[in-house]
């Protein structure tokens, strides 16, 4: 019977296990365990499994943890306030007319998105730059009126649509170390150039995405200034030095990304560049770089673990058997394998939280189901990503809906699940679904 496969009894406890709020690294190893002993390995042949490739997730981890050191170091040099409390200024100095409050609030959205890119590809900071950015400008947004929905869904389209799209910082580890990697070693034969070429349609679902919520939640929201003054107003020095350093930090991380390939390489580089310009101060430099890996740690522990999880998948020799029983399932319907697959990696990811960890899990189910049905390459790279990335913008549990939160609702008004998650999925997921089934039928 398909439901006692163990590949299907190994997703199935991770997803219920996560949406269960435990510990998604415990739901993996607990899915890997029961899934690989349901499938008639012995125990010790499911943990050396597990264990055997935990050491493929460990460059991912690693390159987690000094981006969060070098992400602390940026906000300790005190620029991002700094940039706040400038635009605050401006914006204050000005008298609102209707005409005037529309350009800003479209500059505001504009440059939450450009943030979003920076955060991922060019200074890749991923969602720390929001708590350190957003709450000095809640009073902003209040004066101009504008609905958080919008703009957290305008820092959602920047941030997933760039790690998907744009191969540097982030986007390098995602595209790079492990989407390109999982598929390759699930048995494609492809490159980079490709995996850009199939990512186009996820692209244009988070464009549609972003563009429908830009309408929706046009309309003016009216917030409590009362709550928004009580928070603590924290002051930071940003001396002429530290800008200078932080521009020379920036560029370094940049270019030696591009440069080396590398962006272990361009965060560690910048960091030091910190710590050599006293931004850092050396006798903060530890404490520093213990706060960015607390930051990202349970990131990379998720990706360890995902790892181990999804060759426990391959090694119990189960995954033929569930492709078997798709094919005879759907016959000769491409749409609803597509379908199907989308909608699995959805269920997945809004359990996980991360689309980061899903591509281990699906890629060695996905990639034989997709061959086997017939689909090209450029299809199949689609099916995957959309089944990747859509719970990622939408699931409770993803660091992306986390951080959108931790800064829009500094003042405890903005609900993560009615203001962050809710919107998120309504418009970033049905579109992705939407514009992955296309590409499925027409790459």
């Amino acid at each position: 019977m398909i439901l006692t496969n163990s590949v299907i009894v190994a997703v199935s406890t991770v997803v219920l296990m996560s949406m269960a709020k435990i510990n998604v690294v415990i739901a993996l190893v607990a899915g890997a365990l029961i899934g690989g002993t349901m499938s008639g390995m012995p125990l010790k042949e499911v943990l050396g499994a597990f264990s055997s490739n935990l050491g493929a997730g460990a460059e991912i981890a690693l390159n987690y943890a000094i981006l969060g050191a070098f992400a602390v170091a940026v906000a300790h040099s005190g620029i991002p306030l700094w940039l706040s409390n400038r635009m605050i200024k401006y914006i204050t100095q000005q008298s609102l007319n209707t005409y005037r409050q529309r350009v800003l609030t479209v500059a505001i959205v504009l440059l939450l998105v450009t943030a979003g890119i920076i955060s991922q590809n060019i200074l890749p900071v991923h969602i720390a730059f929001i708590p350190i950015l957003i709450p000095p400008l809640l009073s902003v947004f209040a004066e101009l009126k504008i609905d958080r929905r919008l703009l957290s869904n305008a820092m959602t389209f920047g941030m997933v649509t760039a790690y998907t799209m744009i191969p540097y910082g982030f986007g390098s580890i995602f595209l790079e170390n492990i989407f390109l990697k999982n598929l390759i070693d699930s048995g494609m034969h492809i490159g980079l150039r490709e995996v850009l070429l199939g990512m186009i349609f996820p692209g244009l679902g988070m464009i549609t995405g972003f563009l429908t919520s830009c309408y929706a939640y046009r309309r003016s929201r009216l917030y409590d200034f009362d709550k928004i003054q009580s928070m603590a107003v924290r002051t930071e020095n940003c001396s002429l030095k530290n800008i200078i350093v932080s521009g020379i930090a920036v560029i370094s991380t940049f270019v030696i990304q591009i440069r080396w390939e590398s962006t272990m390489a361009g965060a560690m580089v910048g960091f030091l560049i910190f710590t050599i310009g006293n931004v850092v101060h050396w006798r903060d430099s530890d404490n520093v770089v213990t706060q960015g890996f607390k930051m990202m740690s349970s990131i990379a522990f998720i990706m360890i673990a995902a790892t181990g999880f999804s060759a426990v998948l391959r090694a119990t020799g189960d995954v033929q058997e569930l492709v078997n029983w798709l094919i005879g399932f759907v016959g000769a319907s491409k749409f609803l394998a597509a379908f199907g697959m989308i909608m699995v990696g959805l269920l997945i990811t809004m359990g996980i939280g991360s689309s980061f960890s899903t591509v281990p899990i699906i890629a060695a189910i996905y990639i034989p189901l997709c061959t086997a049905l017939g689909f090209s390459n450029l299809a199949t790279i689609c099916i995957t990503a959309v089944a990747a990335i859509s719970g990622d913008a939408g699931s409770p549990v993803s660091d992306t809906m986390l951080g959108m939160t931790s800064g829009l609702n500094a003042d405890g008004q903005h609900d993560h699940i009615f203001d962050t998650t809710i919107p998120a999925f309504i418009h970033f997921n049905i579109p992705l679904v939407t514009f992955g089934l296309i590409g499925a039928m027409i790459l």
